[in-house]
């Protein structure tokens, strides 16, 4: 029988768990690479600096394709579009595989980032689709998907990477798109465009949503600073734990990945509380945790007791701020729910870049030390926009 989505009438749950569980699979390409930056920098001969680019060109591309692809949603069919990148990731990841020096492995790099923008079409799928009352729930179990993706990417490739070289992960995760794109082509339904232009009045329509809903700038601008203060740690860790008193291999930094487990657990919670509990004070709940976790990276940072509280804390915060921020986004204009959520994941992926390469530069300066600084100095600017919002929003209400 074919599966016809309505808009507002609800999801399938064989179709949302689908959904949710490529979305793991296919964001997952973007993180393999973080446990294995040590090992790719010794087998290239490159700079510690020059494996760090690595992880910050894959988020590059990811905003890249968050900018220019994403928002197509409103214009083709969407299962066209997934198809199309994961034919591309299948060669991207084949590519790194097969690289052997930095360059070819920066460009494969670029392309697999931009081509994992799959998630980003399937979130506005379960808002668009769910019945109201379901919608921060649905929302939230393909966030938990992509969640549960980020943290089996880290373990996995530390394990691979360990026992099998770095090389294989890539393979490994080529065949793993393989079977996705078949899952996508015979289990999805057709979902219709419902914007009426050409691609051009399409990507200017991104700029009227901009000036038009203020608060879309404020939810994805403090989510992205969020954004790279976590990435921050992830971008620099394999190099933390290279060292004394660790010594630790890519194994290690894949599995510190599993801590990360209590976040993705607690992203359908956050989704249903956040109507509740309100969106600022999820995001300042959410710094708050994030700051006690770069707190406990300092003054713990050689005992893995604090590593892994420090993870964990980090996690959960992230995802207050992540979800709360996102599953908000939608009732801003839903007819224009995939460049809406362009707009969030594209200022939110900028912010992950921008987090990756301080961290880069910190680290070359000061180390872990200097990465630490980075991250608290990036989550205390997302809480500086949330009290100023809230603080307009203050003013607003006296003044009416």
């Amino acid at each position: 029988m074919k599966v016809v989505l309505k808009e507002s009438q609800g999801i399938p749950p064989k179709i949302l768990w689908i959904l949710a569980i490529v979305a793991g699979v296919s964001v997952a390409n973007l993180y393999y690479n973080q446990p294995l930056l040590n090992m790719i920098r010794v087998d290239l001969k490159i700079s510690e600096f020059q494996a760090n680019l690595i992880s910050m060109i894959t988020q590059i591309g990811y905003a890249i394709g968050l900018f220019f692809i994403v928002p197509t949603g409103d214009l083709i069919k969407r299962k066209k579009i997934v198809l199309i990148c994961f034919s591309l990731l299948i060669i991207s990841l084949l590519s790194i595989g097969f690289s052997h020096n930095i360059y070819s492995l920066w460009t494969a790099s670029l392309i697999t980032g931009i081509c994992s923008i799959v998630p980003q079409i399937f979130v506005p799928i379960a808002a668009q689709y769910s019945v109201p009352e379901n919608k921060g729930r649905n929302v939230g179990i393909i966030i938990s998907g992509l969640l549960t993706g980020i943290l089996a990417s880290r373990v996995l490739s530390g394990i691979v990477g360990e026992y099998w070289g770095w090389r294989s992960m890539f393979f490994i995760a080529a065949a793993l798109m393989l079977v996705s794109t078949i899952v996508i082509a015979t289990e999805i339904p057709e979902i219709y465009p419902t914007f009426k232009g050409n691609y051009k009045q399409l990507i200017k329509s991104l700029a009227s949503l901009i000036i038009e809903y203020p608060h879309l700038m404020i939810y994805s601008s403090r989510s992205g600073l969020a954004f790279g203060s976590f990435l921050a740690m992830w971008s620099t860790l394999a190099f933390k734990m290279k060292l004394a008193p660790f010594y630790a291999g890519s194994h290690i930094v894949g599995m510190l990945g599993l801590c990360g487990i209590v976040g993705a657990l607690a992203a359908s919670f956050i989704g249903k509380y956040v109507k509740e509990v309100g969106v600022s004070t999820f995001n300042i709940i959410g710094c708050a945790f994030v700051f006690i976790a770069w707190s406990i990276l300092i003054l713990f940072e050689n005992f893995y007791i604090g590593l892994i509280s420090g993870i964990i804390l980090l996690d959960i915060g992230m995802q207050c701020i992540q979800l709360s921020n996102q599953a908000s986004i939608f009732d801003i204009c839903p007819t224009a729910s995939n460049r809406i959520n362009t707009i969030f994941m594209t200022t939110y992926f900028i912010g992950g870049s921008i987090g990756t390469l301080f961290a880069g530069i910190a680290w070359k300066i000061d180390q872990w030390y200097g990465v630490c600084g980075a991250g608290i100095i990036l989550i205390l600017c997302s809480l500086l926009v949330t009290i100023c919002e809230r603080r307009y929003t203050l003013h607003q209400q006296i003044e009416k």
